[in-house]
């Protein structure tokens, strides 16, 4: 392992800690830069785990964003099977984007009458896409990449008016979207056209 790779671990950590974060920090745009500098890194007590991610996985980006994605915060939390588990699925998904996309329109085609109507917010609800994703029956790849192409969670932050969960789910598909960049806009869109 080259020596700079824990500091490289532990900047590109930050930057989406930052990223995934409340603030209005875009990754993508600041080219995952933060103010994360290795002074700063040699100081912290966790710096063994950051050395530990960065010996144990080569994609650090893709690695950090499946642990963010699934809620978990603390390098050291990141580290135990769980964390494994979700890189995995992580990987397993962008590996078959489109084969796994197909499969979630497939199934929404057989569920909704209309495109529309499963991305629409109803009596101020969260469109009935967003429930279905986190009972696990389509993947939050899938919702992501529909958000990218209709902007639905702009249409439904304008409505709903609930403050416990969406602004938090609002929030990660929009910016998981900045990040997902493994899929075909136009071939997700073709699948789509010949599903409904």
């Amino acid at each position: 392992m080259r020596s700079d790779r824990p500091y490289e671990s532990y900047a590109m950590f930050m930057a989406l800690k930052l990223h995934f974060g409340s603030g209005n920090y875009d990754a993508v745009k600041y080219n995952f830069k933060s103010s994360a500098n290795p002074n700063a890194f040699f100081k912290r007590r966790d710096k063994y785990f950051f050395a530990k991610v960065a010996g144990k996985y080569k994609d650090l980006k893709g690695f950090y964003i499946s642990q963010f994605i699934n809620g978990v915060d603390y390098v050291g939390s990141m580290l135990d099977e769980t964390g494994d588990q979700h890189y995995k699925n992580y990987q397993k998904i962008h590996q078959s984007i489109h084969a796994s996309f197909k499969k979630d329109i497939s199934y929404l085609a057989n569920e909704f009458d209309s495109f529309d109507e499963m991305l629409n917010s109803v009596d101020k609800q969260q469109p009935a896409i967003v429930p279905l994703y986190i009972q696990g029956t389509i993947t939050l790849e899938t919702v992501v990449i529909l958000n990218n192409l209709t902007r639905f969670t702009d249409r439904a932050d304008k409505v709903i008016t609930e403050t416990l969960s969406w602004p938090d789910r609002t929030r990660l598909i929009n910016k998981y979207g900045k990040l997902l960049d493994s899929y075909d806009a136009k071939q997700c869109k073709d699948i789509i056209l010949a599903a409904w």
